[in-house]
């Protein structure tokens, strides 16, 4: 029977019976942090090359005269074509060769950012954008699977969280680049500074890491549940679905970062209407925002990983207690007058807005055949777009045009309602769900 306490583990690894010698001692500490620096690059790689045209709309719209709703259709056809084939492409990455999908992924998502800084006009610039969102979109999943493939499990919750806030830093850095060099060379230098750094990592990557080298490296460190993984077998993927537990991680997961995307899109907005700033004081506001939501997501999972390492359990549990956190201090926060206190408030809510994404990666890993893991990230990845990320901008516009953004802000933080009924679900049917997952592995 699958036991919901555990003891420590020994980080070791499994030699591709290929492979001819095994890594060296020193080899096995310092690969793993190779994975994890060049994998986070890229993903910062990444979103630098989705977010810079947030700081080139002014150039655009001056240039070829575009309306405002042309501007955010450039940005949300990257969202769409990340939510529609994300699924897939990770099925890919899972078949194909992790490795060698990622950098397939990350030469497309630089081509079409090099193609962006040379579109002649709005027809070739969103295309440019399509294939942006066609090269980016199973990226966070396979990635992520890559990166937990050489650490042992307990220790995922901290590199799902620390992985995941690249999005949220390589926003920020993106959007402060793009428009420093917008203003001193033009707008096509900004995407073709994105484009030269992506070609730079997308050979660095090439160059250290390979499907063969990630195989020998790889922990055979099964955790709490997990199947066994069984040479030459893949597991359906009917189990991506498989028990209440996962389908309630994703669910969660999802609905919380509903906030998150709410934040990313209106917080800007709501510091310059609730507060008077201007544009620029209120851009630079809401870029420390998104910096402290993404060590907000790194401190989480660092805590859940040392809460759980010995009793399973708690990654629900500190899940459970970062949504309840944001939902109470956003939701104070945002129902307070514009001040001080209601700043300190809502700062301390946005650190814990997103804290929930380590340890739903780590829920999703736990419950899911290691073999399918990035399309297992891919369905997480949808989740998190079509409930969350997407829906967020969405929903709370709709609600700013028919009550004011200040109204709308107050019942973002409700969403959290939602998260925290699927989590605490999902809880209480982990024990059985855990027995589920391993009996297949039980019975081979």
């Amino acid at each position: 029977m699958t036991s919901l306490v555990t003891g420590s583990r020994v980080d070791d690894t499994v030699v591709d019976p290929a492979s001819t010698q095994a890594p060296t001692k020193k080899a096995r500490r310092l690969f793993p942090w190779v994975v994890f620096t060049l994998t986070f690059a890229l993903l910062l790689s990444d979103y630098m090359s989705r977010q810079v045209l947030s700081a080139v709309f002014p150039f655009l719209k001056l240039e070829w005269a575009l309306t405002d709703t042309q501007l955010g259709a450039l940005t949300s056809v990257v969202a769409l074509t990340v939510g529609l084939l994300a699924v897939p492409l990770s099925l890919l990455g899972d078949r194909w060769g992790r490795v060698r999908s990622i950098v397939l992924m990350a030469v497309i998502w630089s081509l079409a950012t090099a193609g962006s800084a040379i579109a002649a006009n709005y027809e070739q610039l969103m295309l440019a954008r399509v294939f942006i969102g066609v090269g980016e979109a199973a990226y966070g999943s396979v990635g992520l699977a890559v990166v937990l493939a050489v650490f042992p499990a307990y220790k995922r919750a901290s590199f799902t969280g620390a992985f995941m806030a690249g999005g949220s830093f390589g926003s920020v850095l993106g959007v402060a680049l793009g428009g420093a060099l917008a203003v001193q060379f033009g707008w096509r230098w900004s995407f073709g500074a994105m484009a030269v750094l992506g070609f730079v990592l997308v050979l660095l990557y090439r160059m250290f890491i390979s499907d063969k080298k990630l195989d020998a490296h790889r922990v055979d460190d099964a955790a709490e549940g997990e199947p066994v993984s069984v040479p030459g077998k893949r597991a359906p993927l009917r189990t991506l679905f498989s028990t209440p537990s996962v389908i309630a991680a994703y669910v969660g997961s999802g609905l919380q970062l509903f906030l998150a995307g709410s934040l990313f899109a209106w917080l800007p907005s709501y510091l310059n209407r609730a507060y008077g700033l201007a544009p620029d004081r209120a851009a630079a506001l809401a870029a420390l925002a998104i910096l402290l939501m993404g060590t907000g997501m790194i401190v989480c999972g660092w805590v859940t990983d040392r809460l759980s390492r010995h009793v399973a359990i708690r990654k629900w549990t500190t899940a459970i207690v970062y949504s309840l956190l944001s939902l109470v201090l956003l939701g104070v926060g945002f129902a307070l007058e514009p001040g001080a206190p209601q700043l300190l408030l809502l700062g301390v809510g946005i650190f814990f807005a997103a804290g929930t994404t380590g340890p739903a990666g780590a829920m999703v890993a736990n419950l899911t055949h290691e073999s399918i893991r990035a399309t297992a990230f891919g369905t997480l990845t949808l989740a998190n777009n079509l409930l969350g990320l997407a829906a967020g901008p969405v929903v709370t516009g709709m609600l700013a045009d028919r009550l004011g953004l200040e109204s709308a802000m107050k019942i973002v933080p409700m969403v959290a309602v939602g998260a925290l009924v699927a989590l605490i679900l999902g809880r209480r049917a982990y024990p059985k769900s855990l027995l589920k997952v391993n009996a297949p592995a039980v019975t081979r």
